[in-house]
């Protein structure tokens, strides 16, 4: 038996077995000549050998390289539609997928990181590395059998850019391929322009393998019980199976994240969870910001403000989700934070998005060019509806559980409650320019913020960089609603936004934030942001669109063009300050009593916040940087020196 012929009938030893020598002729056994050029033209051996291994390992039928054409791309969204993965609606370019009952949401449960014998992730789901592989090495034997294999090659983060981190996803579903498409810049050029340059390693690259395993009569996956998202964040690869759902299976998203928040932590930048975007100011200039926060906090709904840009370029969104940032060298030679967002397209959940307070989404959303809608209710006709579109009755039709028609909303919904849209941010009308900007956007300011009811003012500025970190992004909190866990009003502690997506122990994480200024020249600002506060009548100090004003507000402080007033917490703006703002950008009155109630220090309840914080970080770990509880200590002290006065 030749040596090709035993790889393929005896793939446990592929691992040895495949080099950087034999791996073209393994991929040219297994490939047709026009996939196998794709690839040939990739001078990468790291990149050939794990998908050569793979191959061999889920044994598909067949197997497509996208090399990101025109023609590649339109190709992985005909074969979902052809596969019965994706359903085409009335609107041109739209596409519905269901996926399976029990499969709905992120599997938190089998989502694992695979670690070491020793090493420890406190707080995250791990188990064995040697377990994990050999128990996902056996699930994914052979699962892509019958199947064709898709190989998407993307790039997160701009093209020839020193934020270019390149990735591979080989999955079996083309709704995955097609939802990268989507969501991610096309890869397959980075892939060899980085080959190509000798200052680039040809093993810096994030890699997934993904198969939805064996389908029902639906095209959903059918082996449930044995659904797995491992993590191996050392060698930057994770796997799933037995799953289609996006935020299991679109390895590029929230899996990537952690890969690339663990080789961030390595080479000294940060990978956060935050929107970005810039404000564009009455004399034109443009402040880039990027804002961290909880579950239904108002991350999207900030990035998506329409008074932020003037609809052609200037200001706008450039990302919702995740951004990487990293120091940067400007051209006058002074270094900076920059960021980008490693997507150009949302994942968004769908529920609630009405024309009166979301119009850019729904806009998107509605009269996009091309559109996947997830778990939405389809009526006969191939209109789509959604819970809270608040576009009248709805009809009956197929939803995520089958026929569904009006006599059923008290017991099941229209949609279900996580239904999701995937659109390129293309679709957006208020889109910033500098999305695709290779050197990034400098970064202003950083902004944190969580739901707290009585507590924290509108918007405040952190004392320093140090200060900031620890004092808001640190010990961001906040209030749960009934609708996330139950049970309203219980502050939960969630550092940077990012608690569910770490891949290093918190104390390491905390540092590099701290750390990430060290000989940058010039340090964004930091705020501190609220809009959740609730006065003594039980409604809401803030308007929903005040944080138009907060955010100009901040962007005249980081330009030096307004004072603030001094606080034990921070610095807050000034009465005469805000006034203007609200006219300009509002129409609207803002009075002294107004602002005396929103911003008021709540001295005894931000005590209290010192006080959990503190708490909070003891049981964290020894490598929780000492500062983090200098500053809090700190704040403590301003805070009763005020109290006692």
């Amino acid at each position: 038996m030749v040596f090709f012929d035993i790889l393929v009938t005896n793939p446990r030893i592929m691992f040895e077995k495949i080099t950087q020598e034999n791996v073209l002729n393994v991929l040219e056994k297994q490939l047709d000549q026009e996939q196998y050029r794709k690839l040939e033209k990739i001078s990468n051996p790291e990149l050939l050998m794990f998908i050569a291994k793979y191959i061999l390992w889920c044994k598909p039928e067949k197997i497509f390289v996208s090399d990101g054409s025109l023609e590649d791309v339109a190709y992985l969204r005909e074969s979902s539609v052809r596969n019965r993965e994706e359903i085409t609606l009335a609107a041109p370019g739209h596409t519905v997928h269901f996926d399976g009952p029990q499969d709905q949401a992120r599997d938190k449960a089998q989502t694992k990181f695979l670690l070491e014998e020793g090493d420890e992730l406190p707080g995250t789901n791990t188990m064995d590395k040697k377990e994990g592989l050999s128990e996902i090495h056996e699930i994914m034997s052979g699962i892509m059998g019958g199947k064709e294999l898709y190989v998407c090659l993307h790039c997160l983060g701009p093209t020839d850019s020193q934020f270019s981190l390149p990735a591979v996803q080989m999955t079996d579903s083309a709704y995955v391929a097609h939802s990268l498409n989507l969501l991610y810049r096309q890869g397959y050029g980075e892939f060899r322009r980085q080959a190509d340059d000798s200052g680039c390693s040809n093993d810096r690259f994030l890699k997934i393998v993904h198969s939805a395993g064996e389908l029902d009569e639906n095209m959903a996956s059918k082996n449930i019980d044995d659904r797995r998202v491992y993590i191996d964040r050392e060698a930057g690869v994770v796997y799933s199976a037995n799953t289609q759902y996006a935020g299991n299976t679109v390895g590029l998203k929230k899996l990537s994240m952690r890969l690339a928040m663990y080789l961030a932590s390595e080479e000294g930048w940060l990978v956060e969870h935050m929107n970005l975007f810039g404000v564009k100011s009455k004399d034109g200039k443009i402040t880039y910001f990027a804002g961290a926060f909880p579950s239904m906090c108002g991350k999207t709904a900030t990035a998506m403000m329409s008074g932020f840009g003037d609809g052609e370029g200037n200001g706008g969104i450039v990302g919702d989700d995740i951004v990487h940032i990293k120091v940067v060298e400007g051209e006058d030679g002074v270094k900076r934070l920059a960021a980008v967002n490693v997507e150009n397209g949302m994942f968004g959940i769908i529920k609630d998005v009405n024309a009166k307070d979301d119009p850019e989404i729904f806009n998107a959303i509605v009269d996009g060019e091309e559109v996947i809608v997830s778990n939405v209710l389809v009526a006969s006709n191939g209109d789509y509806r959604w819970i809270g579109d608040e576009r009248g009755e709805y009809p009956a039709g197929r939803n995520f559980q089958g026929e569904w028609s009006p006599e059923q909303a008290g017991k099941i919904p229209p949609s279900h409650k996580n239904a999701r849209f995937t659109l390129p941010l293309k679709n957006l009308a208020n889109l910033d320019a500098n999305l695709d900007n290779p050197g990034g956007v400098p970064l202003g300011a950083l902004v944190y913020g969580g739901r707290d009811s009585n507590t924290w003012v509108p918007v405040c500025q952190a004392l320093n960089w140090h200060h900031g970190i620890n004092t808001m992004a640190a010990s961001l909190e906040s209030e749960t609603t009934a609708a996330a866990l139950g049970k309203e009003g219980v502050r939960v502690s969630n550092p940077m936004a990012n608690l569910d997506f770490l891949s290093v122990t918190m104390g390491r994480y905390i540092s590099d934030n701290n750390n990430i200024v060290d000989g940058v020249d010039e340090p964004p600002a930091i705020f501190g942001v609220n809009y959740f506060l609730i006065g003594e009548d039980g409604q809401f100090l803030n308007g929903k669109n005040d944080k138009v004003v907060w955010y100009q507000w901040m962007a005249l402080r980081i330009n030096g063009e307004v004072d603030a007033i001094e606080t034990p917490v921070g610095h807050i703006p000034k009465y005469e300050d805000l006034m203007p703002l609200f006219q300009e950008h509002l129409g609207q009155e803002y009075t002294k009593t107004q602002y005396d109630e929103q911003f008021k220090i709540r001295v005894p309840e931000l005590i209290a916040k010192v006080d959990r914080g503190l708490a909070y970080f003891d049981d964290k770990g020894d490598d929780v940087p000492e500062i983090l509880k200098k500053d809090l200590l700190s704040q403590k002290e301003r805070l009763e020196k005020t109290l006692n006065s």
